[in-house]
């Protein structure tokens, strides 16, 4: 069936060791025959040493932040943690420990539920202006999370053939409503970190805003110039 059996130990080790990362507590033991090679994970503390695990090499802001729970019968277990020098954002997404390559209505309604967080705090707070609102992008910069859905078999839909991207229409309101509470409940209890955090989007924001002028600035120019090449060779 298969054009060669070569298996690789790195390919497989890393398969198994996400596996761990999602099922905590269990343990798994990955042995190559041929070479003696082994492998052995087990993380009783499940996404949290996932988490910690990709961001080894990054500046934490705080601890890793993590909640579980159940809604309508669909399991939640979140942890994310931001880092204070990384300006991208990675998030992990998974429904009945499947990757959702392509993400989904679970991490639409957790980017919904943390923007909305987010701005709901620094509203209450008086740490930004106005009505000035920070969009999801200046949230989600420096952002690592991993989103794990246990979903009911009847409940379980998918988009397209390689089921990579989750369709179930009930995670939006249910991951939105549930990093929303749990997120504000957090924020609340941890103001030294929450006013860094807003901090951080607020300056995430500042340097979009920047940028976004520059590149209007450069364009106007160059239409001047244009216009004056033209009117030049008119004349």
């Amino acid at each position: 069936i298969f054009s060669t059996t070569n298996f690789q130990f790195d390919v497989i080790a890393n398969h198994v060791q996400e596996s761990a990362f999602l099922l905590k507590g269990v343990r798994f033991v990955v042995l190559d025959e041929r070479t003696s090679q082994r492998g052995d994970f087990c993380y009783n503390e499940g996404l949290k040493e996932y988490v910690a695990y990709l961001n080894k090499d990054k500046t934490p802001m705080d601890e890793v932040i993590s909640f579980d729970g159940e809604d309508s019968g669909i399991k939640v277990d979140i942890a994310l943690q931001y880092c204070a020098k990384d300006y991208g954002e990675s998030i992990y997404s998974y429904a009945n420990n499947v990757r959702t390559r392509d993400g989904g209505t679970h991490e639409s309604g957790f980017k919904m539920g943390i923007t909305k967080a987010v701005n709901d705090y620094a509203t209450e707070n008086q740490l930004i202006r106005g009505k000035i609102k920070l969009e999801g992008s200046d949230i989600r910069e420096g952002l690592t999370a991993i989103i794990s859905l246990k979903i009911p078999e009847q409940m379980l839909q998918y988009e397209g053939q390689t089921k990579q991207k989750l369709g179930t229409p009930e995670a939006v309101a249910i991951v939105s409503n549930f990093i929303y509470n749990n997120m504000t409940y957090y924020l609340n209890e941890h103001k030294e970190f929450a006013v860094s955090l807003v901090k951080k989007c607020i300056d995430a924001q500042n340097a979009r805003i920047a940028a976004r002028k520059a590149k209007d600035e450069a364009r106007s120019t160059r239409k001047a110039k244009v216009e004056m090449i033209l009117s030049d060779k008119l004349t």
